[in-house]
């Protein structure tokens, strides 16, 4: 097999083994550690460590450790928030949840670098255009990396609905659910009273443990050091730009009128993806159905994001960005509006997959749209406009995971609501200046292969 290849693939499978671990823990946490809303502290926490990893560690872990061991240390910072989750309190998630949000930029940052020089460098040797690699390279990673939702998810699921002390809900506690919620001020607990046993739990974390630990060794026995030669690119690489020089134009970019109509659009994206993982799970699946069905809708939502993020970067050149975010924006607030309005009840077991797999449909075109809209306004200064996509969307999260156990469901619903109808009006300025502006290339229809997520 070719040595460039079988280092990509080392990588997709670290990554496909760590994320199995840390995607399954994320959709969990607001109903395992729903006590004084600790779970979704937890995540507010993890993404505030993100924003403030990503303005300072990596370039300096990168240069001092190299592509290799910053890949292998950063994983070992998610394996510490495993570890966290055995025994939950403020004293032990808190502080892993920093250490994992501390870890994360630096962990994508050097894969990035790491897949870029590996296809640069094959393309170099083989007479081949080097983008053309690097996409086929980020095409094979994603391919792999994205089934880590739905691995995850199903893990938690098996292992959950193991429970033997299962017990019917009742219709008083399922008046409970819902967007009307009656628990959030009270004791934080759901309207479910059959909670997985301890042994489950700490069975679950120990697979999700070893998954973690399987991509550490995966990378450490594995992945090749980047060669003498290659280091040399990989310093190029980093060096432009400076830390500061990033630092300074990922604000100065605010001056562009355009990125500050696009803030409440990429801030939605964090909104969104919170609200689905942090509240959806709790107050509709885990109060009506129990918390062993929460595996089985987010492998619904990863599925379908996966399949719809495929074809709508295809078809977005035949319909165009903005056929596209109208639908986006049109079904999610149809689910905003019929979730505001839905009991939960155990007997409509299917509409509890329809949400999930309608989400991921929007959630689809905000991604792919939103990182394509980004790359073709902003071209000249595509660095210092995805630092701001990330710390925007970043900030999105923070705040959503941060008032999920201070406000009831249907108040956190109105505010989705407002922040989308905000983000299309916003997103309506921005199309009408572009058409206004003289067109500087055709790439519009163009959309980034790669799409990351934390």
């Amino acid at each position: 097999m070719e040595r460039n290849l079988k280092n990509v693939l080392v990588i997709s499978f670290g990554f496909l083994f760590l994320f199995t671990a840390y995607g399954g823990l994320q959709s969990l946490q607001s109903s395992l550690h729903s006590e004084e809303g600790l779970g979704v502290a937890s995540l507010s926490v993890l993404y505030a460590a993100l924003i403030l990893s990503s303005m300072f560690l990596p370039p300096v872990l990168i240069k001092k450790l190299g592509c290799k061991w910053t890949i292998a240390s950063s994983m070992c910072c998610y394996i510490a928030f495993s570890l966290g989750n055995f025994y939950a309190s403020w004293y032990t998630l808190i502080p892993t949840s920093v250490i994992l949000g501390l870890g994360g930029a630096p962990l994508w940052s050097a894969k990035c670098t790491y897949l870029t020089i590996a296809g640069n460098s094959y393309a170099e040797k083989a007479g081949k255009i080097g983008k053309d690699i690097i996409n086929q390279y980020f095409g094979v990673f994603f391919l792999i990396f994205q089934s880590s939702g739905i691995w995850g998810n199903l893990i938690s699921s098996l292992i959950l609905s193991q429970a033997s002390n299962k017990v019917e809900i009742s219709e008083e506690n399922l008046t409970c659910c819902g967007a009307y919620d009656c628990v959030t001020n009270a004791t934080g607990t759901t309207g479910s009273a059959a909670e997985p046993s301890k042994s489950l739990i700490y069975t679950l974390l120990g697979i999700y443990t070893a998954s973690g630990v399987l991509a550490v060794l995966l990378i450490v026995v594995f992945l090749d050091q980047i060669k003498s030669d290659q280091a040399e690119t990989e310093k190029e690489i980093l060096e432009t730009p400076t830390f500061w020089s990033t630092f300074l134009a990922t604000f100065q970019h605010l001056k562009d009128k355009r990125q500050c109509l696009l803030i409440p659009l990429t801030m939605y994206s964090g909104f969104e993806q919170g609200f689905l993982s942090g509240d959806y799970t709790k107050t509709y699946v885990t109060c009506a159905l129990g918390i062993h069905y929460v595996g089985y809708v987010m492998i619904c939502f990863s599925a379908v994001n996966s399949l719809c993020s495929l074809l709508f970067g295809k078809i977005s050149q035949f319909t165009g960005r903005k056929l596209l975010f109208a639908l986006a924006a049109v079904t999610n607030t149809a689910c905003i509006i019929a979730l505001l309005l839905w009991k939960p009840h155990p007997k409509q077991l299917a509409v509890f997959f329809v949400f999930p797999a309608l989400w991921g449909l929007s959630d689809a075109i905000w991604q792919t749209q939103t990182n394509g809209l980004y790359g073709i306004l902003f071209e000249k200064h595509k660095e210092a406009a995805f630092a701001n996509y990330r710390l925007w969307e970043s900030l999105g999260f923070v705040i959503a995971f941060g008032y999920s156990t201070k406000l009831q469901v249907y108040i956190k619903l109105y505010i989705l609501l407002s922040v989308l109808v905000l983000s299309m009006v916003m997103y309506g300025v921005v199309e009408y200046l572009k058409a206004k502006s003289p067109p500087v290339t055709k790439t519009e229809n163009v959309v980034p292969f790669t799409q990351e997520t934390h």
